[in-house]
C-alpha cells in the first residue's frame, strides 16, 4: 500500500469515523475519491444503520446544556446499546449537538409516535377550516391536508426537524448516520427544555 493511499485511509476514516476496511474498499470502489468515498460509506452505513435500529438500547447517558446567556437550559437522555459507546467523547458531542437543535427549535415531542392523537386531530381542523376560508374546495383540501401535517411534524418532532448545523438532513439523518459511526443502535428516549421566564 503506497503511502499516499494511506494518507487518503486515515483521511476518510477521520472525517467519517469508518473503519479501515470499510475505508479501503471505498476508496477502491470510487478510484481513491475522497467525496465520492464518502457518499458511498453514508448510502453503505444508513444501509446498516436500518438493520440495527431495532436492537435494545439500554445504555447511554444524560447530556445537559445551557445556552450562552443562561437563560435556556436542556437536559437530553441519549441511549446507546452498550456503555462503551455511551462513554465515548464522540457520544457525548452527539448529544451536546442533539442539546443545541433543541435550545434553538423547542420541539415538543421526540418523534411523530409521541403526538397525541387528538393533537393531530384538533391540527387538521384548524387546517380545514383555515383552507375553506381561502376558498378550497373539499377534494382540493383533503389533497392539502397531509402535506400541511407533514409540515407541522417538521416543526414540533424533533427527529423531523432540519438540523439546524446542516438544513440539508434532518436529526433523525444526524441519529442514523450516528448509528452508522458507533456501530450500534442510538436513540433519543426523552428531553427537558427549560427557559427562563417562558415554557
Amino acid at each position: 500500500m503506497s503511502a499516499s493511499t494511506t494518507d487518503l485511509i486515515k483521511e476518510l476514516r477521520d472525517r467519517t469515523g469508518a473503519g479501515l476496511m470499510d475505508c479501503k474498499k471505498a476508496l477502491a470502489e470510487n478510484g481513491n475519491n475522497i467525496e465520492k468515498s464518502m457518499d458511498w460509506l453514508r448510502e453503505k452505513g444508513i444501509a446498516k444503520a436500518a438493520k440495527k435500529a431495532g436492537r435494545v438500547t439500554k445504555e447511554g447517558r444524560v447530556v445537559s446544556y445551557i445556552h450562552g446567556d443562561g437563560k435556556i437550559g436542556v437536559l437530553l437522555e441519549l441511549n446507546s446499546e452498550t456503555d462503551f459507546v455511551a462513554r465515548n467523547e464522540a457520544f457525548e458531542t452527539l448529544g451536546k449537538e442533539i442539546c443545541m437543535q433543541i435550545a434553538a427549535m423547542s420541539p415538543l415531542y421526540v418523534s411523530e409516535e409521541q403526538v397525541p392523537a387528538d393533537e393531530i386531530e384538533k391540527e387538521k381542523k384548524v387546517l380545514e377550516s383555515q383552507l375553506k376560508e381561502e376558498g378550497k374546495k373539499p377534494e382540493q383540501i383533503e389533497k392539502i391536508v397531509p402535506g400541511k401535517i407533514k409540515k407541522y411534524y417538521s416543526e414540533v418532532c424533533l427527529l423531523n426537524q432540519a438540523f439546524i448545523k446542516d438544513n440539508a438532513k434532518t436529526v433523525d439523518d444526524l441519529i442514523k448516520e450516528s448509528i452508522s459511526k458507533f456501530g450500534e443502535n442510538i436513540t433519543i428516549a426523552r428531553f427537558s427544555r427549560y427557559q427562563v421566564g417562558g415554557l
